[in-house]
């Protein structure tokens, strides 16, 4: 099936996230799981791979949903249509109920959109300020504190505008990679009521 884009068009670049469903057949279970693990290793190997996310079933769904990072459009393309990942998803056919379904997201959009339910659910937009705002809120008080010292020791990096730059590249790789990912989850069950 054709990927859905959201945010970007193919023609631009930066890092984006391929959010992949597959509606396994129940008592296909442990051989997906096992053909899951060589998959991984092998897209793992594919330049561009920023890492993989998991999110496995609840008890009673039989919907996977994996998110494969990459640097560049480009490089998730070379990804998507290589012959190995060709070969090795018609190998899983016969544990798959439906087609797997493929979006390309970008930015927040991969934060707000949950395991197990239908393609963009998204979440109220109010939910969305809210946790957005008391993630960003304290990382833009903390991080220029912690880059203090650094800032005193090499004053060029404290003049105006280069100062803001390194806080907000901070804070924005905080979010993006370490802290956001991590909040959405513990908050699911609320966002997605």
């Amino acid at each position: 099936m054709p990927p859905e884009h959201s945010a970007e068009s193919p023609e631009e670049s930066g890092a984006l996230t391929l959010k992949i469903c597959h509606r396994v057949k129940p008592e296909a279970r442990a051989e997906y799981e096992a053909w899951l693990k060589k998959i991984i290793h092998v897209a793992g190997q594919y330049p561009g791979h920023l890492g993989v996310h998991i999110l496995r079933p609840a008890e009673g769904h039989h919907d996977y949903e994996i998110a494969l990072r990459f640097a560049s459009h480009a490089e998730a393309g070379r990804w998507l249509e290589s012959a190995e990942r060709k070969a090795l998803i018609n190998d899983a056919l016969p544990a798959f109920r439906e087609e797997e379904v493929i979006q390309i997201q970008s930015g927040i959009d991969y934060w707000f959109s949950p395991p197990n339910a239908p393609v963009n659910k998204q979440p109220v937009r109010w939910k969305q300020w809210l946790v957005t705002t008391s993630v960003i809120w304290p990382l833009t008080m903390l991080v220029p504190f912690l880059w203090g010292p650094l800032f005193a020791l090499f004053p060029w990096l404290n003049t105006w505008g280069i100062r803001h730059g390194v806080v907000a590249a901070s804070v924005v790789g905080l979010v993006v990679y370490v802290v956001m990912p991590r909040v959405v989850r513990l908050v699911a069950s609320w966002m997605f009521r």
